[in-house]
């Protein structure tokens, strides 16, 4: 029995807008609104009625064909544009049907059906994250001056704050929205014909047998295309569609591809950055930070599991790999390729999907973090002032040289680790050995608040991005 892909291993993608934005019916829809914008193109050329165009639009709806059918059939010839345009001709008034996919190649249908799914697909996205970033900006502005460990190499280094990390997580997801809206400009439409030529639509539109004519100088015109300027006919498809005009039919040409790719695998890794961060901070024995809505255990009735940052942290992961398949379609051969084409369509659609979940995930996991200042603050002392053991160095070497600054540190923090007692503590004893370190303001000097350097006005600067 056939069933249809309802995301039942796919949660991060399952209820979200790229969903729908990517399933097959809307796969469907942009080959027809192809199909459809192709003639109407055509007629605002003079290459066919203008009934012709308004037929096709008017027949161009996905609920008049059956999905499931035309993958079955799509077996036979590689690709489903082949019994789509059947069945579309079948199905347009009797007037309209030689006007049906006419001059057009299979793909130049499906590479701008997935153009169309592409930017239908990333206006969610980026209402997504535009969402997510004014989400993560409440919590930087609102935590800029809440102190907490800065970890390096899972370890605690020298203090930071909340705020700048959040401010972090933003300029990411920034930077992620500018490279999607970029590239959302800059889809293009595919239109070529069988070999990149557009030959067939000048063939269309000629004399059954061409007469050859002289022109001003006196030289013969036998091209047969002098009266069809199939450029504008490519850029009245490409207006038809919202698509940015191609300078090339791009069958073998895929930087559109690639651009879309390698933008979508940085939103992935720009939203698995903050994923990172909130399932690290958010373990028990950290608890800095947790999801306000946390997900359920099958066995363990007390969890809370941050579900939002684990399907972004998944994403991440994946997103790479379906980028990385798509890079591999750029050595395509010839003017239309075996394989690297027709082995772009999946990858692309689970990136889409991937990264659409990803940053509807996010918007969630941004509104409803909550951050925990009391706990950052005692994480703060868990190391018994070592935390700024950078700071003391800074201040001692001024005094009494950085080798034998680092020296008296090193020592006093072995003896600080060893005796679990506070380092501050420590050093009381050392200054009373180090005569040059007499007069220091130990207490002030190993606050870890009071180390958070330029954390506040980065905080600022950042936030003044929009």
């Amino acid at each position: 029995m056939y069933e249809s892909d309802a995301g039942l291993l796919a949660p991060g993608r399952a209820g979200s807008p790229a969903e729908a934005t990517t399933g097959d019916s809307a796969f469907l829809q942009a080959m027809l609104d192809a199909e459809a914008a192709l003639t109407r193109a055509q007629s605002a050329c003079g290459l066919a009625p203008a009934e012709a165009g308004r037929a096709v639009t008017q027949t161009a709806d996905a609920d008049r064909f059956d999905v499931r059918d035309l993958a079955l059939r799509a077996r036979s010839g590689g690709n489903p544009v082949i019994p789509l345009v059947v069945d579309l001709t079948a199905t347009v008034p009797e007037h309209a049907r030689p006007y049906v996919h006419r001059g057009a190649t299979s793909q130049d249908i499906l590479d701008t059906a997935a153009m169309l799914v592409a930017s239908r697909t990333l206006a969610t996205v980026l209402d997504d994250l535009e969402r997510a970033a004014g989400e993560v900006a409440r919590h930087a502005a609102t935590h800029r001056d809440t102190q907490m460990a800065g970890r390096t190499l899972t370890q605690h280094a020298v203090p930071t704050t909340f705020g700048l990390k959040a401010a972090g997580w933003r300029a990411l997801i920034l930077d992620a929205r500018d490279r999607l809206s970029a590239v959302r400009a800059s889809l293009p439409a595919q239109l070529g014909g069988a070999a990149g030529t557009l030959a067939a639509f000048s063939a269309f539109s000629a004399p059954a047998a061409p007469i050859a004519q002289e022109d001003t100088d006196g030289q013969e015109d036998t091209d047969g295309q002098g009266e069809v300027d199939l450029l504008a006919l490519v850029a009245a498809y490409a207006r038809e569609l919202g698509l940015a005009e191609p300078v090339l039919p791009w069958h073998t040409l895929r930087t559109p591809i690639a651009d879309l790719a390698g933008a979508l695998a940085f939103t992935a890794g720009a939203l698995g950055k903050m994923a990172a961060d909130v399932l690290t901070l958010s373990r028990t024995e950290i608890g800095e930070v947790e999801e306000e809505e946390g997900g359920d255990s099958s066995a363990l009735p007390h969890k809370a599991n941050p579900v939002h940052a684990t399907l972004i942290a998944a994403a991440a992961r994946r997103a790479p790999g379906l980028a990385a398949t798509l890079y591999g379609s750029l050595a395509a051969e010839d003017e239309r390729p075996a394989g690297a084409w027709h082995a772009e369509w999946e990858p692309l659609r689970d990136l889409l999907r991937l990264v659409g979940g990803a940053a509807h995930d996010g918007a969630a996991l941004a509104a409803g973090l909550r951050v925990v200042p009391y706990t950052m603050r005692e994480n703060l002392q868990l190391t018994d002032g070592l935390i700024v053991s950078e700071r003391l160095a800074a201040v001692f070497a001024d005094r009494i040289g950085r080798a034998r600054a680092r020296e008296v540190l090193a020592a006093a923090a072995d003896r600080a680790h060893s005796e679990t007692t506070d380092l501050a503590d420590v050093l009381f004893d050392v200054l009373r050995e180090e005569p040059e370190l007499a007069g220091l303001d130990l207490a002030e000097l190993t606050d870890p608040t009071r180390y958070t350097g330029s954390a506040g006005p980065l905080t600022d600067r950042a936030l003044e991005r929009r």
